[in-house]
């Protein structure tokens, strides 16, 4: 069984979370992934946990090679160009203008091989007024209208997880698959680029939809009274959750597990307009209920009337639930340092060419002498 990018060499000159989320995903599908990185200490992730393996790293570094060149010398941009050379996509996400600084730029190397698929990650884009603005995911969460969203305005906090970040390393992987297969029909490589800025809007296309439409600028409620989306906090202090969005089963499923069937013809909650008009109104009624009991209590009675609802889970609670584990999310790979690290599953499954961890992140510069060795190799072949 083949992988489905078996044959296939990315080039990474990127550190952090867009660029190699990309690499990994491409990794996942059984790309060759050269990362390439400075004599010095490499991808700042690295430092970023124990010695031997940073957990931050290594959760968007897995399926690498590591390679180190020196992009301040003549011998180390050579050996990039003559990589460069033979790939199938490189992926960067250095500010605009510094891989053309270094001799690496697009232009440049598309010369040398017009099939290259070149994917540049920046913080704004490669123009305009913000271009070369220092960009990272919190700044690309904000001035995307990701955060306007996902907190309360009014007292605004940071969201637990690089969601920008991993947007952005989702679309450049997204754009590298679209080119490779436009270059199955045209021979022709091409230039790709995603930013934090548009990755982040793209993502809000919904939101963006209904602003043209309605008018009203979307904030952390509109999403949550439109599908009627309803927190709480159960007699146990166990959090959950409701979704009823809009069958109308999933509201009548819900009173009669309240006991409250007579807000079927209450003037206040009839439909889903009056709902969402009446939206607060409602969730102070639900949440007093739900303090009279612990969480599997009611979330056992929503099942047996189909309500989608769920437990709001902390990550260890996740990984121990048994879909979860049935689903075999984790997967522990071997670590020449750290023994044996865990990490998580790719989020797809294919039935002839599926994704695999085959290893875990790469050591600082360990494949560097096997990826320099083929570099002679070639180079001896062609004279």
């Amino acid at each position: 069984m083949t992988t489905a990018l078996e044959g296939i060499t990315v080039l990474e000159f990127a550190s952090y979370v867009s660029g190699p989320y990309a690499g990994m995903m491409l990794g996942d599908l059984g790309a060759e992934i050269i990362k390439v990185e400075d004599p010095k200490s490499g991808d700042p992730f690295r430092g970023w946990g124990a010695a031997d393996y940073s957990a931050t790293f290594g959760s968007v570094n897995r399926n690498k090679k590591s390679i180190i060149l020196d992009l301040k010398s003549e011998e180390g941009v050579a050996a990039a160009i003559a990589l460069a050379a033979e790939a199938d996509v490189l992926i960067e996400n250095f500010r605009p203008g510094t891989m053309d600084r270094l001799g690496l730029g697009y232009d440049t190397l598309s010369a040398l091989n017009a099939r290259l698929v070149y994917c540049s990650v920046t913080g704004f884009g490669g123009t305009g007024p913000y271009a070369k603005r220092p960009g990272y995911d919190t700044v690309g969460q904000a001035m995307g209208g990701l955060l306007s969203v996902l907190t309360d305005l009014e007292a605004p906090s940071g969201m637990g997880i690089s969601l920008s970040d991993h947007l952005t390393g989702m679309m450049a992987a997204y754009g590298c698959l679209g080119a490779l297969a436009a270059r199955d029909r045209t021979g022709k490589g091409q230039r790709v680029e995603t930013s934090l800025l548009t990755a982040t809007l793209s993502f809000l296309g919904e939101n963006a939809a209904r602003y043209f439409e309605e008018g009203n600028i979307p904030n952390r409620k509109t999403r949550t009274q439109t599908a009627q989306v309803y927190s709480f906090v159960a007699g146990d202090d166990k959090p959950f959750v409701i979704h009823l969005s809009s069958p109308p089963k999933f509201w009548k499923g819900l009173c009669k597990v309240v006991g409250h069937e007579e807000w079927f013809d209450d003037d206040r909650f009839v439909d889903k307009a009056k709902r969402r008009t009446n939206y607060d109104e409602l969730e102070a009624l639900l949440a007093a209920v739900f303090k009279t009991k612990p969480r599997e209590h009611w979330l056992d009675r929503l099942l047996e009337e189909d309500v989608p609802s769920a437990p709001i889970y902390t990550l260890d609670e996740t990984l121990a639930d048994p879909q979860v584990q049935h689903l075999d999310m984790v997967r522990e790979v071997p670590h020449p340092k750290a023994g044996s690290v865990k990490l998580i599953e790719s989020g797809i499954r294919m039935s002839d060419t599926p994704p695999e961890i085959r290893t875990a992140a790469p050591l600082h510069g360990e494949h560097t002498e096997e990826i320099l060795q083929r570099i002679a190799n070639k180079a001896g072949a062609a004279e």
